[in-house]
């Protein structure tokens, strides 16, 4: 937590183990740190020069011997400086350092786009190899401030599953909206499903088609990219990257339109579900039906009981359960139980 404030590894760890201490001793430090004590005491000498920690020698030094007095040694007892006083300069100067890479990251980008050769080179660029493709998806990700757009497509892509996983998770610790439309086969396997209803919990907005046009990731409304299909097995994965132009406004709009149609997922306890939308609630028919079916009514009782046919009941549950997506009559229960539909 405190690398990100310009503290190493082994400053955080002794750091931290300072933390829940009035006051230890750099023997004590080194111990729970796991560090050299020749270590431990070199990188408090570094954190007492920061301001973050107060060395406190033996009260009685002037009697004892002067191995105990010397700076260091085994009577010198260090505790921490109150962090919200010691820490906010360490803030401000990363805060200032991330101001001024993105004023460059701004400039270079705009510098960039000014210059180029041919006015189609700043609005697309092509990316080949898997390295390269992997390296550009995980630039447009991690770039992300307010909001990515994704479409998942069950086919094999470039960048590892377990790669973009962590960018995701990443995305949405940092409070970036982040929705994703896929198409039902990409969530076979039970290591997608299970990355995607973490996903879902995390905050990420998931709906389903059964197909989509392309594979797709918008960042921001400002970049996109696209990887192209590979017809030959032996070519190398490439993918194109789209800025901001009438090409990335299309992307867009594509992108919305299928939003918009997709059937929205939500996380259960058994997984991950399909949940109808306000426009999509049964029907007052199917709610009789329903209400029969969870009294324990046969398909038959119900249909005498109502004066309908038993093909008219089952057509009329088959569509209850195609709104809930569900596959059996007892997840069907539940979800009008938690739905509100009786």
């Amino acid at each position: 937590m405190l690398q990100a404030l310009g503290l190493g590894p082994d400053e955080e760890a002794v750091y931290n183990a300072l933390l829940p201490r009035p006051s230890a001793s750099a023997q004590d430090l080194a111990r729970q740190a796991g560090l050299e004590q020749g270590e431990t005491i070199r990188i408090l000498r570094e954190l007492a020069a920061r301001g973050l920690v107060l060395v406190t020698p033996e009260t009685d030094c002037a009697a004892s011997a002067p191995v105990r007095c010397g700076a260091d040694g085994p009577a010198t007892r260090y505790r921490l400086s109150p962090p919200s006083v010691a820490l906010a300069p360490l803030l401000v100067e990363q805060r200032n350092a991330l101001h001024r890479a993105e004023t460059a990251f701004a400039m270079l980008t705009e510098q960039y786009r000014s210059t180029a050769a041919h006015p189609a080179g700043s609005v697309v660029e092509v990316v080949v190899g898997v390295e390269q493709v992997a390296h550009r998806f995980h630039q447009l990700q991690r770039g992300a401030r307010r909001e990515l757009l994704t479409f998942l497509v069950g086919a094999p892509t470039a960048v590892p599953r377990e790669d973009t996983d962590v960018v995701e998770h990443a995305a949405l610790d940092r409070g970036v909206d982040f929705r994703v439309v896929a198409t039902r086969d990409y969530l076979d396997g039970h290591e997608v499903a299970q990355d995607i209803r973490a996903a879902i919990a995390a905050g990420m907005e998931l709906r389903l088609v059964e197909a989509l046009p392309l594979k797709l990731v918008v960042a921001d409304r400002e970049s996109a990219m696209v990887p192209l299909d590979v017809a030959d097995s032996g070519d190398e994965p490439s993918a194109i990257v789209v800025h901001r132009s009438g090409l990335l406004t299309a992307l867009v709009h594509l992108f919305e339109q299928e939003w918009a149609q997709a059937r929205p997922l939500y996380d259960t306890a058994t997984g991950v579900r399909v949940r109808a939308e306000a426009d999509q609630w049964p029907t007052v028919g199917e709610r009789e039906v329903l209400a029969l079916l969870l009294a324990g009514f046969s398909d038959r009782r119900a249909a005498s009981q109502l004066g309908v046919s038993i093909r008219t009941v089952e057509r009329r549950t088959r569509r209850l359960m195609d709104l809930a997506g569900v596959d059996s009559r007892l997840q069907l229960g539940w979800y009008a139980a938690r739905a509100g539909w009786l």
